[in-house]
Parts: C-alpha cells; sequence; structure tokens
C-alpha cells in the first residue's frame, strides 16, 4: 500500500479574530512542544496523537448532543469525527510500540489529556468553529512535524524499524514495512483531518468548501455488537 501524495503547501490563512486566537493558539503548543521534545519525535508522537484523538471525541459527543436536541440530522459530522477520533487512537497504539514512553512521559500524557480535554470541551460550547479552526491548525503543524521525523529517518539520524505489528494490520501494510512506511500514512492522515477539519470551520463560517486530502485506507474496527450478530 502506497501512501497518498501530501500537499505540505497547505495553509488556512487566519480570517479575523477567531482564526488568529486559534493559530496563535496553536503556535504556542507548537512552541512547547519544540522546547520540551526537541527532536526526539517518536516521544512528540506520543504525546501529539494522545491530545489530536481528544477533538473527535468531544466534537461528536456535542454533535450528537445537539441533533438530540434538535431533533435533526447531523449530516455525517458524528461518524466523520468519531472516525478521526478512532484513527489517532491508533496512531498513539503505533507510536507507543516505536518510542516506549517512559513514566515521565506518561505522567505528561495524562496531564495534557485532561487539561486539554476540558479546554476543547469548553471552546466547542463558545465556538465550534473556532474549535474545528484550533484542530485544523493543530494537523498542519502534524504533518510539519512528521516530514520532519522522515527527514530525520532518511538522513540516519533516527533508525528505521520495523513497522510495529499494530500498525501493519491498522494499514495494511506488507510484512516488510518499516517506520518510514508508518510515518507516510500517518502524515497523509493528518493531512486529511487538517482539511476535513478546516472545512467543518468553513461550513459554520459560511465559506467555500476546499478540496480533502485523500485518506490512506485502513481497516475498519467494528464495534462487538456487529461481531456477535
Amino acid at each position: 500500500m502506497t501512501a497518498p501524495l501530501v500537499d505540505l503547501s497547505v495553509h488556512h490563512a487566519p480570517k479575523g479574530l477567531s482564526d488568529r486566537v486559534a493559530f496563535g493558539f496553536v503556535k504556542a503548543l507548537r512552541f512547547c512542544a519544540d522546547t520540551f521534545f526537541a527532536k526526539r519525535y517518536g516521544h512528540r508522537a506520543v504525546v501529539l496523537e494522545t491530545v489530536a484523538a481528544v477533538p473527535g471525541m468531544v466534537g461528536a459527543t456535542l454533535n450528537h448532543l445537539k441533533c438530540l436536541r434538535r431533533m435533526e440530522d447531523d449530516k455525517g459530522w458524528i461518524k466523520t469525527l468519531m472516525d478521526e477520533a478512532e484513527n489517532e487512537r491508533m496512531h498513539l497504539m503505533t507510536f507507543i510500540e516505536v518510542a516506549k514512553p517512559t513514566a515521565f512521559e506518561r505522567f505528561v500524557v495524562v496531564a495534557a489529556q485532561w487539561v486539554f480535554y476540558l479546554f476543547f470541551f469548553g471552546l466547542y460550547l463558545i465556538s465550534s468553529k473556532t474549535a474545528h479552526r484550533v484542530v485544523g491548525y493543530f494537523e498542519e503543524e502534524a504533518v510539519i512535524s512528521y516530514t520532519h521525523y522522515l527527514a530525520e529517518i532518511d538522513e540516519g539520524r533516527s533508525e528505521n524499524v520495523a513497522a510495529p505489528a499494530i500498525a501493519r494490520r491498522y494499514w495494511d501494510l506488507p510484512a516488510d514495512a518499516t517506520l518510514r512506511d508508518v510515518v507516510l500514512v500517518v502524515r497523509a492522515d493528518e493531512a486529511h483531518h487538517r482539511d476535513v477539519n478546516h472545512g467543518f470551520a468553513n461550513e459554520i463560517a459560511g465559506l467555500p468548501q476546499t478540496e480533502v486530502a485523500p485518506c490512506p485506507p485502513h481497516v475498519v474496527l467494528e464495534p462487538n455488537w456487529k461481531a456477535a450478530a
């Protein structure tokens, strides 16, 4: 399986106060990540994916409740956001196998998750457009980070180890797949989430939709009730 090509030039130029706040917040997070992790991209990915898996679940929950209250269709948002949360969780499961986080890094993950969850939940209630724009910018930075990770692998500074078994199963990668193959499909996933969330923010704001990067094919994780049916 070949990862889709990723357009590294995609960037939503901030328009208005909401976008500038979202962009500034994400850049502040980027500064903290660069300071704390430097070029330890495997460990950065563990914390990044823990945080990245939060917005989809929050957005799906709040949209689900809104649709129940208003007795209206969700226009496909709930399933899209749930799939995003699941996909980001699989990224985390993959990079845990690669980076083997320490006890301190696991503590950072737990702390970051709770702080970001409460923040994002409140932000989504106040302005779902800003919340989706935050995710769009967050994924722009993720694409950049994984591009740097690829450079580290290609230039020999990070070992191109065998792809974890969980990644080979999820993305249907060949038996001889390597970490580089994994980073390529993860980066393509992030580019897809980037465009979807900028699209959601545009839809809320009444702005034109833009092209969405293709998502790499992966195994659909079926719920237990379907297996038992």
